[in-house]
């Protein structure tokens, strides 16, 4: 039976369009896929930026890949913290899910969760 569930997902970022697009797409792909998730399973996706993300939102990089184009996307931009890794974007994914939820931290994130 599904239940309503939240994916976390974080990836390390250059500040150009291409790098954003294509980490973007490959952090969502990756959670889709290591959750056996379906778009038609997703309800909604927030994402956050660090202050040094600004050369492309990344709801508009998933849009762009023709991805998530019925779902509702929200980007919020990070508030600063000391020791906070930067160039990041995290992504939560609210979706049903049958199974636990498998996160997925890449391409230097996964220094945020070790745990994970």
């Amino acid at each position: 039976m599904k239940k309503l569930a939240a994916l976390r997902g974080a990836v390390r970022t250059e500040n150009t369009e291409s790098d954003i697009a294509g980490q973007v797409v490959r952090l969502y792909d990756r959670l889709l896929e290591s959750n056996g998730l379906a778009e038609e399973d997703i309800v909604s996706v927030v994402f956050s930026v660090t202050g040094d993300i600004d050369a492309l939102n990344p709801a508009a990089a998933l849009r762009n890949a023709g991805r998530a184009e019925r779902l509702a996307l929200m980007v919020f931009q990070e508030g600063r913290f000391q020791g906070g890794l930067s160039r990041t974007i995290r992504v939560l994914v609210h979706c049903n899910l049958e199974q636990a939820p498998r996160h997925v931290y890449m391409n230097g994130a996964e220094v945020l969760r070790p745990d994970r």
